[in-house]
């Protein structure tokens, strides 16, 4: 529909605060088409930087490159856990048939630090184990599944470490 200047003498003639109504009407239209636009746009673009800041390859390398470092820890852990154990055995070996009252005093403060010690490396162990297993739990760190692999890398992570649960 086309308007013709007779027509906005009509509008005219009718006065001032109907064609004021018309041209507010279209403002405030105009306005809600922008910010319903604005705020749609603006909603893209916030999922857009939690995409990149997630899965973007800066953010993968250093999830990887954590997931390394905790398994290498737990690894470490493990294997202290098991020297702490072969000596408490070599040395319940040595005094075997004996109570534990029965031996040198040296020998039972050395057996009680070393127990003590085994106690904190397991109970490290087992915050570290569960703060991994809880990261390769959640969805946007699941990169490092078997058959996803990034370049370079030969054997998967653990998908899960199991916690260490003796005395």
């Amino acid at each position: 529909m086309r308007q013709s200047w007779k027509d906005y003498e009509e509008a005219a003639d009718k006065g001032p605060v109907a064609l004021g109504w018309k041209i507010l009407g279209a403002i405030v239209l105009f306005v809600i088409v922008i910010s319903v636009i604005g705020w749609a746009m603006g909603w893209f673009s916030e999922a857009a930087k939690v995409t990149q800041e997630q899965f973007g390859p800066s953010a993968l390398l250093k999830k990887y490159e954590w997931f390394k470092d905790v398994s290498a820890q737990l690894d470490k852990k493990r294997a202290d856990i098991k020297v702490y154990d072969g000596r408490m055995t070599a040395m319940e070996s040595s005094y075997k048939g004996k109570s534990r009252g029965q031996w040198p005093r040296e020998d039972r403060e050395q057996y009680n630090v070393w127990s003590s010690e085994a106690a904190g490396v397991k109970a490290s162990y087992n915050e570290l184990a569960a703060q991994y297993n809880a990261q390769m739990a959640k969805f946007n760190w699941r990169f490092a599944n078997k058959g996803q692999l990034p370049e370079g890398a030969s054997e998967p992570l653990p998908r899960e470490y199991k916690t260490y649960t003796e005395n």
